[in-house]
């Protein structure tokens, strides 16, 4: 019955429109090992800055983990990389990541995000994306396979192909899994093998020519003398036997692009002298020309409506185990046909009808029909079919990596090389499917081909076309029964021409014909060998050696005239079932009675018909004893001779015979008993026999069951166990990547810490030691033993007592930063400070404690302190008054501070004066020019440092200290009163 739809196809139908798209787009797919592919690739690709195309990586990824892989893309490319997000617009020099958990596909510009069924255990995310990418992109799209397990890519790499884009797969020697580079390529349609970094120059070289097939394409192709075109026809025809001349020019341009862009060559014209050169690009050519895409149950409707309306009509039609003759045309690889012989078993199966159906499907490719006949196809197929049709009709290999068409549906068929164009068609057909064929022909050529399928049909027979092709102009011979789904029946009031012949474009040329090479190379034999063999012939006898139960093991002699088989050796079948008329009655007997006995037993004078007369002949059993003498016997010599006696004689026992006239009533009434012995030992033993072997035809039933729900069980098991390794080589390898960096952020930690020489240590939320510097073991007591053990466990260097563990227990409580300063007993100063141990999540998962060496910050604070004590003593002390003065912020400058000397010459104390200005505290000095001069010290607008000047009896001393800042002193000049 025709499949329910299926995931992918349900995804692909989604995929519709004119591609937004004007650069080439390239697919990455891969799995288990694919970032190291990755890395090479894209480093590679940094030689250009601008490669003018955009990347979209599919990675088998674990559905379960956060992938890093966009991340790590990031760290060997400049271009932009971005996860995927669902309608993300696909840009030029970009990289889009497929995220976890996610199938990917491209439509209308942009990237969509469907949610994959994990359930399934088995990835298809590759095939699924790549298929899209060809209906999307079309001639820009590129597909690349790199390292991985299984064959996910295999098929989608065909729709990519099929579309005139270009496949590369990386070489299974330079992938750490070759499985999915291996099965791309034996597809037999990749354009390159390359490692990764060659890749990314062959791709630059490729992408720089135009892919679309524009109007400049069509003009030179039209423009070019008939004689060139007509040669390059003519190439193909001569070397391959095919003519092309009348197929579509946009196909025929669409492809010759592609072979130029892969052989680097620009012009139409330099082409064909290439082609002139090279017969392997005449055969890649012509390889490219047939590339065509197809599926199992492709187009779900059509087949749908195939299977309903048409098939039983068909049946109908037929008179009770008449043939039925079904034409699949343009098979490819068989996947059409293998579809329909499917639909048509159901049909007849559940019908109780007689199966008597021939199916011939035929291409003009070899390799395709090959691999037809093979009926081999890769695991990827599950996507395409439902399981209940997939277990039924299809086996699984033991590799596990392709399933085959059963025998039951492969002995439908008939697969056969076949010229549309040329070639006689098949006749009296009641079915033909062309589907997807007539789409690359021009129109003349479909013209002349929907005549020939009306010749082949029987009345009321059915034509089966693709979805973009219909019948033209022959209308008059045929009738539309669904024209949505292209389905035609044969019109019987019109009788077409009988005598049809396609005239090709060029002359046929015997240059094409196949060649076959023979070897009839001999081994020769040594002088021995010849002789004995030549002895041997000369004796008349013929023998065969058997076991106990008549199976034969040597064939010796002329054994034809008495047994059906020709001489051999080990592996013929029973003697008893190959025995002539007139022995095998008498042979069974004997042979029991010999392994009976252990005796030679002999029957003479009996009867054996040997082309076409009887012949009299002597029977001989002996038993052969082995190696070791016993007295049993494996094996039984039957030794056949003719008789040219007179008087044939009877079974004799130890050279006693018994003897009697041939023609005698006695001799026959003997003969007589022993076959109705013979008979009825025989009926006992089939019947004991028959009974066996039902008893073991229902064991082998029931173990065969428990086998089949075992194998598929097993079969599940190893698609999630495949599935879950793919998931685990890909998170392992992420992993590896984030161990080296931390490892790598590990040590410039490590360095940056020991050269900062400040010690730290850090502890969790228990106070226990996770790590420590170097410069710490100073202060605390540590070593490595010391990780994971309590602070309050560890000694410490301190002068006075200091208990840690409130302290940093104070900081987790309140998430505190507390600060102090400890003395060692060797007399080093610390600056000891405690704050929260923060992840990049802002979690608090400890406490940091460091200490910063402050002994020489220390000495010179205890040298200020000395050199201020010193200063205030003087200050204080000092018979000179001294005051300090300071430029205020209105611009005055005022007193900050005045020693008590002061207070002899103000007459007031030194902190009522302060604010006030010089000439408000010595009004009695009557001279501006002493606070002008100190105002411009203070602002700095004075180059002077110190002034002096007296008056009446004191003298003013003035001196700059700071910025804004001056010192005076007023001293009493001597004698003066």
């Amino acid at each position: 019955m025709a499949k329910e739809r299926t995931d992918m196809e349900s995804a692909i139908d989604l995929i519709s429109g004119t591609s937004e798209i004007d650069f080439p787009v390239v697919g990455i797919g891969a799995s288990a090992g694919g970032l190291s592919s990755f890395q090479s690739f894209f480093s590679g690709l940094e030689e250009s800055a601008n490669p003018r195309m955009s990347f979209i990586i599919v990675q088998h990824l674990a559905p379960e983990h956060k992938s890093s892989l966009t991340e790590l893309i990031r760290k060997c490319t400049s271009l932009n990389v971005y996860e995927v997000q669902n309608d993300m617009p696909v840009q030029i020099n970009s990289v889009y990541v497929i995220p976890p958990a996610y199938n990917l596909l491209i439509e209308k510009g942009k990237l969509k995000l469907i949610e994959a069924d994990i359930s399934k255990g088995h990835h298809l995310s590759i095939d699924l994306f790549f298929r899209s990418l060809a209906d999307e992109c079309h001639e820009k799209a590129i597909c690349i396979i790199l390292s991985g397990s299984g064959s996910d890519g295999s098929i989608g790499l065909r729709a990519i192909k099929g579309k005139g884009g270009m496949v590369m797969v990386q070489k299974p020697e330079s992938a750490e899994f070759s499985s999915m580079p291996g099965n791309a390529i034996s597809t037999g349609l990749v354009d390159f093998v390359l490692s990764p970094e060659e890749m990314a120059v062959q791709l630059q070289k490729y992408a720089s020519f135009n892919f679309e097939i524009s109007k400049e394409d069509s003009e030179e192709f039209e423009s070019l003398p008939y004689k060139e075109v007509k040669h390059l026809f003519l190439l193909l025809k001569n070397q391959i036997g095919h003519d092309f001349s009348q197929y579509k020019s946009s196909t025929i341009m669409r492809r010759i692009k592609r072979r130029m862009a892969i052989k680097e060559i620009k012009t139409l014209k330099e082409y064909i002298d290439f082609t002139r050169e090279s017969s392997e690009e005449v055969e890649s050519l012509f390889y490219s020309l047939l590339i065509g895409v197809t599926n199992f149950f492709r187009d779900t409707g059509a087949f749908a409506y195939l299977e309903k309306e048409v098939i039983p009509g068909i049946i109908r039609n037929k008179e009770n185990g008449s043939p039925l003759r079904i034409w699949v045309p343009g098979c490819s690889t068989g996947e059409e046909a293998y579809s329909i012989a499917i639909l048509f078993y159901e049909y007849m199966y559940k019908a109780n009808l007689p199966l008597n159906t021939t199916i011939f499907a035929t291409d003009i490719d070899p390799l395709a029909i090959d691999r037809a006949r093979s009926g081999m196809y890769p695991y990827n197929i599950k996507s395409e079919i439902k399981p209940e049709i997939l277990n039924k009709y299809f086996n699984l290999e033991p590799d596990g990596r392709y399933f085959r068409i059963s025998k039951k549906i492969r002995d439908l068929l008939v697969f056969s090389e076949q010229n549309l164009i040329k070639d006689p068609p098949f006749s009296k057909i009641d079915l033909i499917s062309c589907r997807n064929l007539l789409i690359y022909m021009g129109p003349e050529l479909q013209r002349k081909i929907i005549p020939i399928f009306h010749y082949a049909l029987n009345p009321e027979g059915f034509l089966f076309l693709g979805t973009s092709e219909s019948i033209g102009e022959n209308g008059k011979l045929f009738k539309k029964i669904n024209n949505k789904q292209k389905i035609y029946r044969r019109k019987d009031g019109f009788i077409g021409n009988r005598n049809i012949k396609i005239d090709n474009f060029l002359p046929d040329d015997n240059s094409a014909r196949k060649q076959v090479k023979t070897n009839t190379t001999q081994k020769g034999m040594a002088l021995k060998d010849l002789t004995e063999k030549a002895l041997l012939q000369n004796l008349s006898h013929a023998a065969v050696l058997v076991n106990s139960t008549g199976d034969i093991f040597y064939l010796y002699g002329r054994t034809g005239r008495f047994l059906e088989p020709s001489p051999g050796v080990q592996g013929i079948p029973n003697v008893l079932k190959m025995a002539r008329e007139g022995l095998y009655q008498k042979l069974p007997g004997l042979l029991r009675k010999t392994v009976k006995t252990g005796k030679i037993l002999t029957l003479e004078g009996l009867m054996v018909r040997t082309n076409g007369d009887f012949e009299k002949i002597d029977i001989k059993i002996t038993p052969v004893k082995g190696k070791d003498n016993s007295s049993e016997s494996d094996y039984y010599l039957i030794i056949l001779e003719r008789n040219y006696k007179t008087s044939p004689k009877d079974i004799s026992s130890s050279g006693e015979s018994l003897s009697g006239s041939r023609g005698s009533i006695e001799s026959l009434q003997q003969e007589l008993t022993e076959s109705r012995e013979f008979l009825q030992s025989t009926q006992e033993e089939l019947k004991a026999a028959n009974e066996e072997l039902k008893s073991s035809n229902e064991e082998m039933q029931s173990v065969n069951e428990e086998l089949q729900s075992t194998n598929e069980e097993l079969e599940t098991s190893k698609e999630e166990l495949q599935s879950v390794n793919e998931e685990l080589i890909t998170v392992n390898t992420e992993l590896q990547m984030k161990v080296r960096e931390l490892t790598r952020l590990n040590n410039d930690m490590d360095n940056l810490l020991a050269g900062t020489g400040i010690g730290t240590i850090f502890v969790d939320f228990q106070l226990c030691i996770m790590r420590f510097t170097p410069t710490v073991t100073k202060i605390i007591n540590l070593i490595n033993g010391d990780i994971g053990r309590p602070v309050n466990h560890i000694l410490s260097n301190f002068k006075s007592h200091i208990d840690l563990v409130p302290l940093i227990q104070s900081v987790l409580d309140d998430l505190s930063l507390k600060e102090m300063e400890v003395e060692t007993i060797d007399g080093t100063w610390y600056s000891m400070c405690i704050q929260p141990y923060r992840t990049l999540d802002n979690v608090i998962e400890g406490a940091v404690i460091t200490f910063a060496d402050i002994s020489n910050a220390k000495r010179i604070e205890e040298k200020l302190i000395n050199t201020e004590s010193l200063f205030h003593n003087f200050f204080t002390n000092s018979p000179v008054a001294i005051s300090l003065f300071k430029t205020n912020k209105n611009g005055k400058l005022c007193l900050i501070d005045a020693n008590p000397s002061i207070e002899k010459i103000s007459g007031k104390d030194p902190a009522s004066l302060v604010g006030l200005t010089f000439n408000e505290i010595f009004p009695w000095i009557k001279n501006d020019k002493v606070s002008e001069i100190l105002t411009a010290m203070a602002e700095g607008f004075s180059d002077d440092l110190t002034f002096s000047e007296s008056f009446s009896e004191y003298e003013v001393r003035a001196f700059k200290m700071s910025d804004q800042t001056i010192g005076v002193e007023i001293v009493k000049l001597p004698n003066r009163p």
